[in-house]
């Protein structure tokens, strides 16, 4: 054994034939030869060596690509990101709110608290106090850290792109078209221009994109089911489903989406009889949970945490109920107030309703109608909210030394506006929006007015007291009953016209429904110097009943902002101009003094995927018409990867669009944004399936000429996303329609 490791360490070759022959000369051999195995055997060490590492990219691609995209994602939001300081568009907005949370102030606004939260802990995380105000167009002040404020939030746009990598992956597209969904959401101007401002759009869309995500991979867990992958990733759905509606409400488009999936799925799952009807429950329960109540959960979660952070009165108390206010640290409803109203009383009335506002009139008049002076309901406060109780006309005078008399439930009596002197008073006159009802109108004064000035009080409940015969303020709800005509006074969520300065339009509706909370009244604040003041923050206003009131108060501004015909806003677009990128945004004043951006998206990406979408359409009608005549060229798994990876983007983008065609609404470019990443995954399906079985060689010039073009235009527009530094008409270049106001 010794002398056979000796020979396979040395090379010798010590066999019988060798040996004999040992002293015989064997043939030389030349440098050259010697010199070209060594060389192949570089070659081949060298090839081996690239085979391995090309083995090792392919093996750990999925990790590799998508920390390469990221880092691309983040160089490009946070590049330059600190140029321009000044307040940009929509953060004169967002950056106020998030200041309200730093100061601990209530706020009311259209959309759900979580983007705003996250926008407030970045100000936070920046040692901001929250004093500056935000006004737009103004220089940050050099206390406040903007840079890092935006970078809080371009942190959310830029993990957009392995979201979209990872999606692409789950929804089966082969590698190369992969790269292209990647790409053209990295590459997206708009998605780069939008999220480096602190602004709620990124938060949006990464929410939007983790919805996606965590839908194509539990699909694609569908065999699987019940196992703890399984539960994790609709766990995980829901979840992203709650903070993306938490976020704004266009997520409930997402939600949707899921939901049209969930009830196809539990519907072929209903037909498949080898089903147990045990685990068909099971299906049915577990969505229920993951989809339903997490999401909800999510949802109520971000207003509890609203209501927790907000402890203190600020500018939108009035959008609350009256109890709600009375809670907050420094607020003056109910402070001082007298607990019980007696004739003689100043007060604030509040509409009970979801959204209600204090009973208010002002000078001006119905342009129509009775042409007598506006009744609304407003949440702003101020002197014209305030209403004298007196009593009515068949009563002795209104004494002022006398003892106080109580407002007791039954009572007939007056409402006497007090700044303008006048009775609040109806009539057989039709309201001015809602036809249906009567007018309600201010009308004559102290001495001058008729028995249409009469109101009987009823009590419908009071959350502190069992005894119903007396008005309390805050604490007792109670409807005004008009003693002529017999109906009730209301102030639902219809707006009233530009001449009623939008304020929500008052009337007298003839059903006497006692459950209809739009006929319910409280009252809010109350001055009375002969009556002493009770304590206003003995009551808690219940957290679900917050939440129901401020989430139908949110609803009702955001239907009242609709287009002003009597203004012109440069801003707003048409829903038709945004798939054809026919037109952009400028988002700050347009100086050569200033940096500018515009907010448009690349061209190829937008007309791409718009395209994609009327070629999917094509496609289907294709190969149902050849289904027809009797071809099977499909296989069920075909049918599969066109129904989940092409129909549903598809889907997604009619869910994401659609809703703002019929919305009556104001719309910007960035209403799109959502639908835009359902139409990239669009384009993906219709390039992933029309070149998958062509010849490698026209799948990389085809792919080569996308990534090139999607690239080359990001590149060649990248100006307005980063920053347009010096005369805007140097920038000439980039304005290809009239309509993209890159140049004046």
């Amino acid at each position: 054994m010794a002398s056979e490791r000796a020979s396979t360490a040395t090379g010798a070759n010590y066999d019988a034939p060798t040996t004999r022959r040992r002293n015989i000369p064997s043939p030389s051999v030349s440098r050259a030869q010697v010199s070209g195995v060594e060389h192949d055997e570089k070659k081949v060490h060298i090839k081996q060596t690239q085979q391995g590492l090309l083995q090792f990219i392919s093996e750990w691609e999925f990790l590799i690509a998508p920390l390469v995209f990221t880092a691309l994602a983040f160089f490009t939001r946070l590049y330059k990101i600190g140029l321009s300081p000044i307040v940009t568009w929509d953060e004169a907005h967002f950056g106020k709110f998030g200041s309200h949370y730093l100061k601990r102030e209530f706020y009311f606004d259209v959309h759900p608290p979580l983007g705003k939260m996250l926008v407030g802990l970045s100000g936070y995380l920046a040692g901001y106090n929250g004093s500056f105000e935000f006004k737009s167009g103004e220089n940050y002040p050099e206390e406040l850290n903007y840079t890092f404020m935006r970078a809080f939030n371009a942190f959310f746009g830029a993990v957009c792109i392995p979201l979209a990598y990872y999606t692409a992956r789950e929804l089966n597209f082969k590698r190369p078209t992969t790269y292209l969904v990647t790409l053209m959401v990295l590459c997206e101007n708009s998605y780069t221009t939008i999220s480096r401002f602190i602004l709620l759009d990124s938060m949006l869309l990464c929410f939007t994109f983790t919805t996606v995500l965590c839908w194509a991979r539990f699909h694609r867990l569908q065999h699987e089911s019940f196992s703890a992958e399984w539960f994790i990733w609709l766990v995980l759905t829901g979840i992203s489903i709650g903070c993306v509606c938490s976020v704004k409400w266009v997520g409930l488009f997402g939600t949707a989406l899921v939901g049209l999936y969930t009830i196809e799925d539990l519907w072929n799952k209903f037909g498949d009889h080898k089903m147990p009807k045990v685990q068909f429950a099971s299906h049915v329960g577990a969505r229920v949970v993951g989809l339903i109540l997490v999401p909800a959960l999510i949802y109520m979660l971000s207003f509890a945490a609203h209501f927790a952070i907000l402890e203190n009165s600020g500018p939108g108390d009035a959008q609350m109920s009256s109890l709600f206010q009375a809670n907050l640290r420094g607020t003056e409803v109910g402070k001082d107030s007298p607990l019980e109203i007696a004739y003689g009383s100043r007060a604030t009335i509040k509409n009970m309703g979801y959204g209600g506002g204090l009973l208010h009139s002002h000078i001006q008049t119905y342009p129509e109608g009775s042409g007598q002076q506006q009744i609304t309901c407003y949440h702003h406060k101020d002197a014209n909210n305030e209403w004298w109780f007196y009593p009515n006309r068949n009563q002795p005078d209104f004494d002022p030394e006398a003892d106080p008399q109580f407002v007791a439930d039954g009572d007939v009596l007056r409402l006497i506006h007090s700044q303008t002197g006048r009775n609040l008073h109806s009539h057989e006159v039709s309201a001015p929006v809602t036809k249906a009802q009567k007018e309600v109108s201010c009308y004559g004064n102290v001495t001058v007015g008729d028995e249409k000035d009469h109101w009987q009080v009823e009590v419908v409940k009071d959350v502190a007291s069992s005894d119903r015969t007396k008005i309390r303020t805050l604490t007792t709800a109670f409807r005004l009953k008009h003693v002529s005509l017999g109906c009730y006074l209301r102030a639902g969520n219809v707006n009233l016209p530009q001449w009623g300065f939008k304020q929500i339009e008052v009337t007298c509706v003839k059903e006497n429904n006692p459950a209809d909370t739009f006929t319910h009244w409280n009252v809010e604040a109350h001055w009375n110097e002969k009556l002493p003041a009770a304590d206003a923050g003995a009551y808690k206003s219940p957290f679900l009943q917050d939440f129901i009131h401020l989430n139908v108060a949110m609803a009702t501004s955001n239907n009242a902002l609709v287009p002003d015909p009597d203004k012109q806003d440069d801003l707003a677009s048409q829903y038709w101009q945004w798939p054809i990128l026919n037109v952009g945004l400028r988002m700050c004043g347009w100086d050569d003094s200033i940096v500018k951006y515009f907010l448009l998206g690349n061209p190829i990406v937008y007309w791409g995927s718009t395209a994609s979408l009327g070629v999917f359409g094509l496609m289907v009608a294709w190969y149902l018409v050849r289904w027809q005549r009797g071809y099977d060229e499909l296989k069920q798994h075909d049918i599969d990867h066109i129904h989940y990876a092409g129909l549903y983007p598809v889907i997604g983008w009619f869910l994401h669009y659609l809703p703002f065609v019929a919305m009556a609404r104001v719309t910007y470019v960035h209403h799109y944004y959502p639908a835009l990443y359902f139409a990239i995954l669009t384009f993906g399906f219709v390039a992933d399936w029309m070149l998958r079985k062509q010849m490698r060689a026209v799948q990389s010039a085809v792919y080569g000429a996308l990534y090139a073009s999607v690239i080359g235009l990001y590149l060649l527009f990248i100006p307005i996303s980063w920053g347009m530094v010096g005369p805007n008409r140097q920038y000439a270049y980039l304005k290809w329609f009239d309509n993209w106001k890159i140049s004046d």
